[in-house]
């Protein structure tokens, strides 16, 4: 009888788990690809200009929806072609506990006078990956604080040299060393160019390293080791003010990318495919990096 018992136990056990399975929510890269539809039809999105101020709306009103608060986080930037009045946009969901994990990508797209650039993975397929990851993580109960950071200025104005670049995360950082803040960040993950169809990412070497090896087991897990590459490879980008400041960080990014600042970068050249094995292997890895932020 006590084995009977036992057995029924661990039926009704997995029956709970396959059910809690079936329900809990899930990155759907359908959405995902809309948000890009959406961001590329305002066209050019440079800092400080129209195309820019109608994406912040959109990614305001897409938080709204999703029921996570959100508010723009504004400053002026002092650029190589004059003062320009930037706005990172910020959206929180509670946690169980007030130190965050911060999910980061950049909205802009570099100002290009020669041609028009509508940015679809680079600054599109960013701003949907965090849309969307908002959307499931609101659905979850996260043991941290989870800050989603739509970062301005990423891209160059003029060239990449210099201060000409991560306007946003490093005003972000700025900010959270001045009111104090900047101790309760505990990682960032940042995303950048991961909507390529053809996706390639390699293992940034600036990054924390057991923050890509939790990312990379993930990867490895549900199969998709040959888009996240065991070689390294340096790479620039808005993890990089986080890093300096004692905040463990990743760029999951992808620079094998044809269309890259050309007028190719287009719709087209993105694919709910690669969103998809993205957003799954992030939120694959992510109770790992809550369980080592929590040792």
């Amino acid at each position: 009888m006590r084995g009977i018992r036992a057995g029924l136990l661990v039926v009704a056990t997995s029956m709970l788990a396959l059910a809690g399975a079936a329900t809990a929510p899930a990155f759907d890269a359908s959405r995902a690809y809309e948000d890009i539809r959406q961001l590329v039809a305002i066209g050019p999105r440079p800092p400080g200009s129209p195309g820019s101020a109608a994406a912040r709306r959109y990614i305001l009103a897409e938080l709204q929806k999703a029921g996570i608060p959100a508010h723009e986080q504004p400053f002026d930037a002092t650029t190589p072609i004059g003062p320009i009045r930037m706005a990172n946009v910020i959206g929180v969901i509670e946690g169980a506990r007030p130190e965050r994990i911060l999910l980061g990508g950049h909205y802009d797209t570099k100002l290009f006078r020669q041609f028009r650039f509508v940015g679809a993975n680079d600054g599109g397929s960013s701003t949907a990956m965090l849309l969307e990851l908002g959307r499931v993580l609101k659905a979850r109960k996260n043991p941290f604080t989870i800050e989603l950071v739509f970062f301005d200025g990423e891209e160059a104005l003029v060239s990449w040299t210099g201060n000409d670049h991560t306007y946003g995360s490093r005003h972000y950082v700025a900010a959270a060393r001045r009111d104090g803040t900047l101790g309760r960040i505990k990682a960032l993950i940042l995303f950048d160019l991961v909507g390529d169809r053809h996706l390639t990412i390699r293992r940034e070497s600036h990054s924390t390293r057991w923050l890509t090896d939790l990312i990379w087991a993930s990867a490895k897990r549900l199969g998709h080791g040959a888009f996240f590459l065991d070689e390294w490879l340096p790479v620039e980008d808005d993890h990089k003010a986080f890093l300096e400041a004692g905040v463990p960080a990743v760029d999951i990014i992808d620079l094998e990318y044809a269309a890259w600042h050309t007028p190719r970068d287009t719709i087209e050249q993105v694919s709910a495919r690669s969103l998809q094995i993205v957003g799954d292997v992030f939120l694959d890895a992510l109770p790992a990096i809550e369980k080592k932020l929590a040792e």
